[in-house]
Parts: structure tokens; sequence; C-alpha cells
């Protein structure tokens, strides 16, 4: 089906993690929050708007933050609860949608093409934006249209907490005045990449041949282009618990040599934490399965906070491991899988004080990605 009979629905918290914060204390509504590592080397992983005003925003350094506005509460954050309200979202729009995509922690796109005959789109999307408000307590806000990207802005037009549908025929008139920035696929370098070109406004953008934006910018600057016209084909992928990433490995020989067991299975740990990262992926679920030498198997799944993190994964792993591990029999397979995936590039020192962690992480994800995921693994 081509776009013209397309009706895509964007969904985004505000402020998804102030909002949290704000339903535990009422104390801060109204006031400047500003979450992330509260020590001097921590950064800003969120703010509120009115932490914003000061001219706070995400990645800033906490100190200069805390500089530009001295009232404002820093809290550390809690990723645990954040995930939490995450999936109590993800459970009413489950419970309601036809087909959706958990895009990140806070966002998702629900395809309800051809609901207009039964229904109405923007009654039955409106309805659904007042039940997760009714439901979570949390302001959330919504845009509709022909396509991803055109809700997508569409909802960051509508914000804070408000809703707006762009019309199929009133799509370039919504996106010839805004500013390129608004376009999702364009970062900082592609910006003012752009803006050096004098081109400020999405009508400036769409008015160059698509011939040159290409010859400049490669593929990219074709999707910029067809964006900037409103035109985005991309489906919305269904959106599953099931969706995971797995590894598995069956033994030369049955053992109970628990070392070597658990060196394995922080191994494959490693190895899918790995692959989460370089795709900008989180998980919120881990199992661990075993398979017996006389070939019975079992598994054990836990949730955890959304998190593409070794030091995370591992003692999971090996907890769930420790349970699942009774008949004290011989082991002839062990496996790990990842699920519950979602997009999303993990602030690597998000609520930490000192950005070692993430150097760390960064630096090992350069050796692989440069000499093989094998090049060097954790200590046992």
């Amino acid at each position: 089906m081509g776009q013209q009979g397309r009706s895509i629905v964007h969904l985004d918290q505000d402020t998804f993690f102030v909002s949290v914060e704000r339903l535990r204390d009422s104390r801060l509504l109204g006031r400047p929050v500003i979450i992330g590592g509260t020590g001097d080397r921590g950064v800003v992983a969120s703010c509120s708007y009115e932490a914003r005003q000061f001219g706070i925003h995400s990645a800033m350094p906490m100190k200069l933050a805390r500089q530009l506005c001295a009232d404002a509460t820093c809290i550390r954050g809690d990723m645990e609860l954040y995930s939490k309200y995450s999936r109590l979202v993800t459970e009413i729009i489950a419970d309601k949608a036809p087909m959706f995509e958990k895009a990140s922690i806070d966002e998702h796109y629900i395809d309800i093409t051809g609901m207009d005959r039964f229904f109405g789109c923007r009654q039955w999307a409106s309805e659904l934006r007042q039940s997760i408000i009714k439901e979570t307590g949390l302001p959330i806000s919504m845009g509709l249209s022909l396509n991803k990207t055109v809700s997508k802005i569409a909802t960051g037009e509508a914000k804070p907490n408000g809703q707006l549908q762009v019309e199929p025929s009133f799509t370039s008139d919504f996106l010839d005045p805004l500013s390129i920035r608004k376009i999702p696929m364009i970062g900082s370098k592609t910006y003012h990449s752009l803006r050096n070109m004098g081109i400020a406004t999405i009508r400036t953008l769409r008015q160059i041949p698509r011939e040159m934006l290409q010859q400049m910018m490669g593929k990219n600057g074709l999707v910029i282009w067809q964006r900037a016209n409103g035109i985005d084909n991309s489906p919305v992928q269904s959106w599953s618990e099931r969706k995971s990433i797995s590894s598995e490995t069956t033994l030369d020989n049955d053992t109970i040599d628990m070392h070597y067991i658990n060196t394995l299975l922080i191994k494959q740990c490693e190895e899918l934490a790995y692959k989460l990262r370089r795709k900008e992926q989180l998980a919120g679920c881990i199992s661990v399965k075993i398979r017996y030498a006389n070939f019975d198997t079992h598994s054990m799944q836990q949730s955890l906070p959304y998190t593409s993190f070794d030091h995370v994964l591992i003692p999971t792993c090996k907890e769930l491991f420790r349970r699942l591990y009774t008949r004290r029999m011989r082991i002839r397979l062990v496996g790990v899988q990842l699920s519950r995936l979602i997009r999303g590039r993990q602030q690597l020192n998000m609520f930490e004080d000192t950005p070692e962690m993430a150097r760390l992480y960064q630096a090992v994800d350069r050796m692989r990605g440069k000499y093989g995921a094998n090049v060097i693994s954790r200590a046992i």
C-alpha cells in the first residue's frame, strides 16, 4: 500500500525520566529537575522543561548544568524504575493496538491503517493516549499522519503533553516552515553542513534537486530529501517480547566443571552485549538455558532494566544459572538469550559520577570492531 493510504501514530513520553520521578515525588512538579550522574564528572541524562529554559540539555556535564541553574534538583536516576514504567505503557498499547513498534524506552509507533472504516483514526489514537495518561499518570504526546517521519515531527510540535494530526494534503504546509533540525535523521554534523549551504528550513531543503543532495551526501542525501518532502515508506516493525538474540554452546564433552561453565556464560554475555551496542539496541530480559547429559532442557528468564552493558548482564546471568542448575548432573549445552529488544544507545555514564566505565566500553568496542569480537574478554 502506498503511503497515501497509511495512518501512523507516534507516541512519545514527555521528559520520561523526569515524569517518572515526579510520580514518586510530587514536590518536583514545576521545578527544574536534572537527572544523571550527581558528581562533578557525571553527565545530564535528562532534564525537565523548566531546566531547559536555563540552557541545560542531555549529555551536558553535570557540573556546568548546576552552574546554569543552582536551584535545580539533581537526581541520580533509577533505570529499573524507568524500565518498569516503560513496560507498563507498552502493555497498555499492546492490549489495544493492532500492530505497534516499540522504538525506544519512551516512544512507540502504531500502524492503524484502515481503522477509519470502523472507528476513526484520530478518535482511536486520542482515546489510547488518554488511557495511557489515566492508567500511568505520565504525560505523553502524540502525532498522527501518513508515515513515521511526519508523525514523529508532529509529536515534537505537539509537546508538551499534546496531540497533533497532520492530514496528507497538509503535509508540505506543515513541514515547510520548520527547521531542518526537526527531521529525525539530521544530526549535529549534517545540520551544520546544511546550514553552511544556507539551508535553514525544510522548505528550502526540499526545493534542492535530490540528485544534488545525493551527490553531496550519498544514500543519506536521498533519504533526507525524501523526508523533507514528506516521503517515508518505512514500515512499522511489529514488536514482540520474543524478538531476541542468543548464543548457545554445545560442549565437546559433558561436564560439571563450574569454572568452565561460568567462563562460557560470561563470554556469551559479552558477545551479545557487544552486538547490542553495535546495533544501538537495549535488552529488557535475559534468559539462561541448560541441557543436561540426558538431554533434559531447562531455562529461566528475568526482566531487567533496559541495558547493553556486560557488567549488568553477567551477574544476572550467573544468578539465573545458579537457580537453574539443581540436579548436579553433567551439562551438555549452555545458552544465553537477550530479548525485549528496543532501539536506543545507552548513555554509557548516564547515572555514573565518573566517565571511566564509558571510556572502557568504548575502547573495548573499538578494539573488537577493528580486530574481531573475540580479541578481548573479561578476566574470570
